[in-house]
């Protein structure tokens, strides 16, 4: 699987930081996605499919294989 975000999509509600801490964080200043990993371990996988379904703003987007 690989990641990307879209900042300019991106509202800050920071569920995908609660569902998947070691992919995504948020900015301090802005509350801004940041993804930590674009191709994160098989066993964080799940855990990405539902960050980026509850994602508000549609701003994970998911390449699986």
């Amino acid at each position: 699987m690989r990641i990307t975000v879209d900042e300019a999509k991106c509202c800050g509600a920071g569920q995908c930081v609660l569902i998947a801490p070691g992919v995504f964080d948020q900015r301090d200043e802005d509350g801004i996605v940041v993804l930590l990993a674009e191709t994160p371990a098989p066993a964080l996988n799940e855990a990405v499919r539902e960050a980026a379904a509850v994602c508000p703003a549609a701003a994970i987007h998911l390449v699986e294989p």
